[in-house]
């Protein structure tokens, strides 16, 4: 979709057509459509209206969004704690400059949190900093934290974001603040996976980087790795570290 929204300069857009293609949405238009047809097909009609009540309820369930993504293979499994050793003494034994980063997709930013007197991450993106963090702790790669400023955002304020409001710029004052972690690069202008890739790996190529461990949720992580991957080219391979998986896909 954003490559065809990007095609007629439409990214403005993305929100609300996704908000359109997500459930409830689809749901509720079937219940309305069969409603209209009921009086013509009452038999079909209510059969659908069942379904589209059945398919709302469980689109707000957890079992059925970890039997999809099981079904579905959405996502990897979690990165073993072997795996983690194995690139802790690589790293180790690599010393000097690392060729190894992680790499933490945004996933929100509330603009303003009273409490803090400042901008804040949304729960998703603290989850994502706060396991690469803990990744970064254990392999001892430095870290890297992508996130601008949403289309959704982009769409209210009609601005990209002043330097300092950015998700990355909120993420690196978290990760220095509240967890003693300082990041390496601070990627602050992407608004969408796709920029978030293109420009996460131009920043890193720069500094030599040939391995990412991307961190982002489960469900994220299939299309997370597709942009990465063609941004990356095979100069730069792309390992995926979902977090907040489900009992049935952490392998």
């Amino acid at each position: 979709m954003s490559e065809w929204l990007g095609a007629f300069d439409l990214q403005t857009l993305k929100p609300l057509l996704t908000a359109l293609l997500l459930a409830p949405v689809p749901f509720l238009l079937l219940i309305v459509i069969a409603t209209l047809r009921l009086p013509a097909s009452p038999r079909s009609s209510r059969l659908v209206v069942a379904l589209a009540i059945a398919g709302l309820w469980l689109s707000t369930t957890n079992g059925a969004a970890s039997a999809l993504a099981a079904i579905g293979g959405l996502a990897p499994p979690a990165m073993s704690a072997q795996r983690i050793m194995a690139i802790a003494q690589s790293e180790s034994a690599a010393g000097g400059k690392p060729h190894a980063a992680i790499v933490v997709l945004g996933g929100g930013l509330d603009p303003w949190a009273p409490e803090y007197a400042a901008a804040s991450l949304s729960d998703e993106s603290l989850q994502r900093l706060r396991y690469g963090v803990w990744l970064a702790r254990k392999t001892h790669l430095p870290l890297a934290f992508s996130g601008g400023i949403g289309w959704a955002q982009v769409s209210a304020s009609g601005t990209a974001g002043a330097p300092g409001t950015t998700e990355a710029d909120t993420a690196a004052r978290v990760a220095a603040d509240e967890f003693s972690s300082p990041l390496r690069w601070i990627e602050n202008s992407s608004r969408d996976t796709r920029e978030n890739a293109r420009r996460s790996i131009e920043m890193l190529r720069a500094d030599g980087v040939d391995h990412v461990l991307l961190v982002t949720h489960g469900w994220h992580m299939r299309r997370a790795v597709r942009a990465f991957v063609a941004e990356a080219g095979p100069s730069i391979r792309v390992e995926p570290a979902p977090m907040a998986l489900s009992i049935s896909q952490d392998g």
